[in-house]
């Protein structure tokens, strides 16, 4: 049965139709490393350029869906400039090369593109965080929705590719359709939503390189029909790296906001990452500090339970306004792993209250 469904896998590929290089994805030796078992699934390898358009890989794992037999799929995406030295799919696979390993003269060269201004999508922020785990994503997402709740009109693109979780956080997650060529993006609480989560498999590690990260945000910014928009919102990944470049260079960003915690170890990241964001002339709009403390239930007593002032010094030492404190409360975790951010789910706790005013002094701080 495996050999006959293997069959069958292949024949569905060479169905699928690489445009840019006017072959099917066999014959572009896109796919690699084919496997299946006798219950039904399937597992693959797909090579992706920075030129490639990576609706691809959904339209595999659809197709392969559809084949008679096939009981489960997982598409690994990865950088075809990486393994490009590896053998098509129907032949014994070689060893991996290690990613960052190659000699200098064998790196191409990239030339850093033009921004191009996209109108359509209003004011785009960058949510960002010098270090993970500092409540970045939560923030975006229910800063999205009370912006949503005071009549804006609100995109929220998740290009955190190593931890896309906006899908959790905002209950939605599900192929993206598509219409004329363009990618519809999903819709929550009166936000349009585009994640790369929608496209990959849960448990698969992104370990994708820049030519690969700014192809997927260009493609987020041009290809998704987004309508037109107040504010989008972009929830980079942690750190200072590639997406962060990628999204400056693919359009013209109108400010960031750092999200930290108030200890000195995650305030200190946060100044690196606002930095970044300055050298390459991105304006910072004002810090937020969350789970700036705890209210006692019981006495009703503010406790800086993580320590107190981290994101005040920060945004004394940028210039720039502490734009929310976001007290640290049970339910935004709870709301955000059911995928109902607070300023729905509870929206007259303090948690909600603060993240509600900072949609409001975004507003004024871009409206100044």
């Amino acid at each position: 049965m495996s050999a006959n469904l293997q069959e069958r896998v292949t024949d569905a590929l060479s169905r699928i139709r690489n445009n840019r290089v006017g072959a099917n994805v066999i014959e572009a030796e896109m796919v690699r490393d084919i496997a299946t078992t006798t219950d039904g699934k399937v597992r693959l390898s797909l090579l992706l350029t920075a030129d490639d358009d990576a609706t691809v890989v959904r339209e595999v794992r659809q197709t392969l869906q559809q084949v008679p037999g096939v009981t489960d799929v997982r598409v690994d995406v990865k950088d075809a400039s990486q393994v490009k030295s590896a053998p098509p799919a129907r032949k014994p696979p070689r060893p991996l090369p290690v990613m960052g390993q190659e000699p200098q003269s064998q790196r191409a060269a990239v030339p850093a593109p033009t921004p191009v201004a996209y109108p359509h999508l209003g004011n785009i922020i960058a949510i960002s965080s010098g270090k993970g785990g500092v409540g970045k994503s939560t923030v975006a997402a229910n800063l999205a929705v009370a912006l949503a709740k005071q009549s804006a009109r609100v995109g929220l693109m998740d290009a955190d590719i190593y931890g896309p979780n906006i899908p959790r956080m905002m209950g939605v997650n599900a192929p993206p359709p598509v219409e004329n060529e363009k990618i519809i993006p999903l819709q929550a609480y009166g936000v349009k939503i585009m994640s790369l989560g929608f496209m990959i498999e849960r448990d698969q590690p992104a370990i994708w390189r820049g030519p690969i990260i700014m192809k997927i945000i260009t493609q987020f910014l041009r290809d998704v029909q987004w309508g037109e928009l107040d504010y989008f919102l972009v929830d980079m990944p942690p750190g200072t790296g590639d997406a962060q470049l990628s999204l400056v260079q693919a359009t013209m960003v109108h400010g960031a906001i750092i999200v930290t915690t108030p200890q000195e170890v995650a305030s200190g990241d946060a100044l690196r990452g606002a930095k970044m964001f300055q050298r390459v002339a991105v304006p910072v709009l004002g810090v937020v500090e969350n789970m700036s403390y705890f209210v006692c239930p019981n006495c009703e007593e503010k406790h800086y339970i993580f320590g107190q002032g981290g994101g005040r010094r920060l945004a004394e030492e940028l210039d720039v306004p502490l734009l929310g404190e976001i007290p640290f409360f049970p339910g935004v975790l709870s709301g955000g792993d059911r995928g109902e951010p607070i300023v729905v789910s509870e929206p007259n706790t303090a948690a909600a209250q603060a993240l509600l005013d900072l949609a409001g002094r975004l507003s004024g701080v871009l409206a100044s």
